[in-house]
């Protein structure tokens, strides 16, 4: 089966917020999935709606040309985690206090939606 994939990397956003959104769009149909990223009151939406449009563009391309946007659905969509960017923040007596700015790796998968078979009834 033909898929197109997108991948966003080191994105400075928190699995555990981006993950969420993700799970809202899969196995969605793309233009449900760009409706709801349109209207989630999340930081993460309008990052995971990016990823969604290049995987949709990448799904067009010479060789791929899985169809437009309608007739796709998201077919696999996850969060990975990034590597953590280790800060920290002085406090009271000389101590340190330590800040994980973690990131995240988000993938999203597009394919063609599958035609329904319409069987002959037998008279």
């Amino acid at each position: 089966m033909a898929e197109a994939r997108a991948t966003l990397r080191y994105v400075r956003m928190s699995p555990r917020k981006t993950r969420p959104v993700v799970d809202l769009i899969r196995g969605c149909p793309v233009s449900d999935a760009l409706a709801l990223l349109r209207f989630t009151p999340r930081a993460a939406a309008k990052v995971v709606q990016k990823v969604l449009l290049s995987a949709v563009a990448n799904g067009q391309q010479p060789g791929k040309e899985l169809g437009d946007a309608d007739s796709l659905r998201v077919s696999r969509a996850w969060v990975d985690v990034g590597p953590t960017l280790k800060r920290f923040q002085p406090r009271a007596q000389g101590r340190a206090f330590a800040i994980h700015k973690r990131t995240s790796h988000i993938t999203i998968a597009v394919t063609p939606v599958e035609g329904k078979v319409n069987k002959k009834e037998k008279g």
